[in-house]
C-alpha cells in the first residue's frame, strides 16, 4: 500500500494531476469505445450491452496491471533489432501488430456494409460474432491501446495512486456513455461508416508510430472531431427537411 501513496490523492498537486489525467484518458478511450461498439453491434442484441461493459472492464484491469508492472512497460521502449535503420522495440511490435489487426478488421467491416448492405433479416451465422470472441478481440485491443495511455499517465504523474484512480474514473465515464454512443452510432448507418473511417485512421497512426514515426495525435483527434461535427450536422439538416417536406 505504501507504494500506491493514496496521501498523494489529499495534496492540491494530486488532485490537480487526477483531474488532467482522468480527462486525458477519457479522450484517449474514444477510440476504445468505437472499437467496443462496433464489435458489439455483432452480437445479438441482449448481448451487446454486457460486451460493451465487459470490453470496458477488461480495459480498466489492463491498464491497472500494465500500471503496476511500470517497469516492464518502460523496458518495452528498448530497441530490440533493426530493420532498414529503424528500431524495432517491444512497443513497436505490440502497436505494428494492432494497427494491423484495426486496419484489417475495419476494412473487413467496411466491406461487408458496402457489398453485403443489411436487408433487416438480422445477423447471420457467418456474420455475427460470437460472445466469446467479441470479448478476446476487445482485450487484445485494450492492451494496445493502454501502452500509450499508460505511458503518457506515467509521463504526467508520478504517483500511482493517482494514475490508478484517473484510470477507474476514465472508465466509470466510458462506461456511462458506451450504450448512448453506441445506440447512436447504430441508428445512423454514416455514423457507422464514419466510426469505421476512424478505426481505419486510428490503425494506421499505430502502424506508423510503430515504424518510428511520431504522429501528433491532436490532429488525429482534431479530424475526427471535425468530421463527426460535420456528419452531426448533416444529420440535423436532414431532419429538418423531412419534417418540412411532411407538413406541405
Amino acid at each position: 500500500m505504501e507504494f500506491l501513496q493514496l496521501d498523494a490523492l489529499l495534496t492540491a498537486q494530486g488532485l490537480i494531476g487526477l483531474v488532467t489525467l482522468a480527462a486525458l484518458e477519457i479522450v484517449l478511450g474514444i477510440d476504445n469505445i468505437v472499437f467496443i461498439a462496433i464489435l458489439a453491434e455483432k452480437l445479438p442484441e441482449n448481448q451487446q450491452s454486457r460486451a460493451r461493459r465487459l470490453g470496458l472492464l477488461a480495459a480498466m484491469v489492463t491498464r491497472i496491471l500494465l500500471l503496476l508492472a511500470i517497469g516492464w512497460i518502460m523496458g518495452l521502449t528498448a530497441p530490440l533489432f533493426t530493420v532498414l535503420g529503424v528500431k524495432i522495440s517491444g512497443k513497436s511490435l505490440i502497436l505494428i501488430g494492432g494497427g494491423l489487426f484495426l486496419l484489417a478488421k475495419a476494412t473487413r467491416e467496411i466491406h461487408h456494409r458496402v457489398d453485403a448492405p443489411d436487408d433487416g433479416a438480422g445477423p447471420t451465422a457467418r456474420q455475427s460474432a460470437s460472445f466469446a470472441s467479441a470479448i478476446i478481440q476487445i482485450m487484445i485491443m485494450d492492451i494496445v491501446f493502454s501502452i500509450d495511455s499508460v505511458i503518457t499517465a506515467v509521463g504526467m504523474a508520478e504517483s500511482p495512486a493517482v494514475m490508478i484512480v484517473a484510470v477507474v474514473i476514465a472508465v466509470v465515464v466510458m462506461m456511462i456513455f458506451a450504450d448512448p454512443v453506441s445506440a447512436f452510432i447504430k441508428k445512423h448507418a454514416t455514423l457507422k461508416m464514419l466510426a469505421l473511417a476512424f478505426l481505419l485512421l486510428i490503425g494506421l497512426m499505430l502502424v506508423v508510430e510503430g515504424i518510428g514515426q511520431h504522429v501528433n495525435k491532436g490532429y488525429i483527434y482534431f479530424a475526427m472531431g471535425f468530421s463527426l461535427a460535420v456528419e452531426l450536422l448533416n444529420l440535423r439538416a436532414a431532419k429538418v427537411s423531412r419534417l418540412r417536406a411532411s407538413k406541405r
